[in-house]
């Protein structure tokens, strides 16, 4: 079954990604620091969040300073995916979006004892690109 996957471009105090997969009637949602990669060597940290309504997946705009979040919300990538694995410390899943293509993990870190640090992993498929440099779509300044 293919289900919906967002990438925010979220300029907030610090410009990050915020990576989303439909799963189980929610948005779950990871903040990738230094955005996803194409380049399987490229392991990027993905900090679980809160989960969120499947309809801020539509998101784009500005949250309003005062609130959490507040900045800048582009939607830099978009597309389906279809979940090939999942367990307590791993996902495995094919994304089929403009930008993010083929198969990425989501592995659950060791270390900290909150749980809620991951790494966002391109697997070495087709699709793989050694060397890809992620591209933001604008230069907002945060509130």
């Amino acid at each position: 079954m293919e289900l919906c996957f967002v990438v925010h471009e979220h300029h907030a105090s610090r410009l990050h990604f915020d990576f989303r997969l439909e799963m189980e009637g929610v948005s779950r949602s990871w903040a990738v620091p230094k955005g996803p990669s194409m380049d399987p060597s490229e392991k990027r940290l993905a900090v679980e969040v809160e989960d969120h309504p499947l309809e801020y997946m539509d998101f784009e705009g500005t949250i309003p300073e005062g609130e959490y979040g507040a900045g800048r919300v582009l939607i830099w990538d978009r597309g389906t995916y279809r979940l090939l694995e999942e367990g307590r410390d791993k996902i495995l899943f094919a994304l089929e979006g403009e930008k993010l293509r083929g198969t990425f993990s989501l592995v659950r870190m060791k270390r900290g004892k909150s749980g809620k640090d991951w790494l966002l992993i391109k697997q070495n498929d087709e699709h793989a690109h050694k060397g890809w440099k992620l591209e933001p779509l604008g230069t907002v300044e945060p509130l």
